[in-house]
């Protein structure tokens, strides 16, 4: 059983969150696993909040964005994968990945038992499996043995890692993944024993990692690592009763990525989560993610009704205006509204770094 430790918090909570931020010490310690880290992500991954408003909130509060550049940019690495999955779905897409030459489909066993013998890593995935949190480090430690290591694709690691994420964000989880592996910039991350050791607090030596950073890409894939298994990963979802009212109100579509208390607060109307079974059957999260999620939106709109259905199968019954935020999982016939991004960049970039270029103009004056 998921034990999630993540609180449901109001809009005023969240915001004393932000504002107990210290940019500063976020910045000098964030890549160690006892780092200063926000928290946030889960919030932010379904859509409570926007990276845009913790940026507008501290900058609100008297920190001058040159201060806080380190935090503003972890916020555009999240803004720039989203955009990067709009502007090319297909790259990300489960039905449409393949392996390249000298790859192989499934995640090593040994990783999805916690049993790779570096004991930061089957840690971090055993805290996965209690918590539904990874610290980002070790996402991409964990990656980088599972791709890089053990040659493995990174389709099924992805997809494990993803079900099992409270703060699942397929944009966000699929690119880092393909990040890591090169398929993004070309070039392969890798992870030491010493680096591991020292972001993770741990004193290990004499393991498959334990080597010059030289020796990774022409090393034999190590025992530990070769036998590999394909998780069976299936979302269940909430026993509830079929939607069958006509509406002729306006209806408000939220859904796993958005569950924004502040979107259209004060209009009245009918308020729908959607979970549509087609999504979580292509993108599959764990029943206690689906679990928090329902009580997060209850929590914070309590007029919410939960769906189980697909669009089309309501969209009869919706006779009045349909609004919803735009989304690379939506399909829907509606008002589409834009998601709230962090400035006014858009577009395809080959790298965050030309992303970063033009946006950091506008963060960062």
């Amino acid at each position: 059983m998921l034990e999630t430790h993540t609180p449901l918090l109001n809009f005023d909570q969240l915001r004393e969150r932000v504002l107990a931020i210290d940019p500063v010490q976020y910045a000098q310690t964030r890549n160690f696993v006892d780092g200063a880290v926000t928290g946030l992500s889960p919030y932010i991954a379904r859509g409570v909040i926007s990276t845009k408003w913790v940026y507008d909130t501290l900058v609100l509060a008297g920190h001058s964005p040159r201060s806080m550049e380190k935090l503003i940019q972890e916020l555009a690495w999240r803004d720039y994968w989203q955009l990067r999955w709009e502007a090319k779905p297909g790259a990300i897409d489960p039905q449409g990945a393949s392996l390249e030459e000298n790859e192989r489909g499934g995640l090593p066993s040994a990783v999805y038992l916690a049993e790779t013998g570096i004991s930061a890593l089957d840690a971090g995935i055993t805290h996965l499996y209690r918590s539904g949190r990874m610290h980002n480090h070790v996402r991409m430690y964990v990656a980088s043995v599972a791709c890089n290591v053990a040659q493995c694709n990174w389709l099924a690691p992805a997809q494990w890692l993803y079900y099992h994420l409270l703060d699942a964000d397929w944009g966000s989880n699929a690119l880092s993944w393909q990040w890591v592996c090169g398929a993004v910039n070309g070039k392969k991350y890798y992870a030491n024993q010493e680096n591991i050791n020292y972001y993770t607090r741990s004193v290990q030596a004499a393991t498959f990692l334990d080597r010059a950073y030289e020796d990774f890409p022409t090393m034999p894939i190590p025992a530990v690592l070769q036998e590999t298994v394909s998780p069976v990963l299936t979302t269940v979802l909430p026993d509830v009763e079929p939607f069958t009212e006509v509406v002729q109100a306006p209806c408000f579509i939220y859904n796993f990525y958005n569950v924004d208390p502040q979107w259209h607060q004060n209009e009245q109307g009918v308020r729908l989560l959607l979970l549509e079974p087609s999504v979580f059957e292509a993108y599959p999260v764990h029943e206690q993610t689906i679990a928090w999620l329902v009580a997060l939106a209850q929590f914070l709109i309590p007029s919410i009704r939960v769906v189980v259905a697909e669009f089309y199968e309501i969209a009869p019954l919706l006779q009045g205006p349909v609004y919803y935020k735009a989304h690379p999982l939506n399909q829907y016939k509606g008002i589409e509204e834009a998601r709230n991004y962090l400035c006014d960049v858009r577009g395809f970039y080959p790298s965050f770094f030309a992303y970063w270029k033009r946006a950091k103009k506008q963060l960062i004056p």
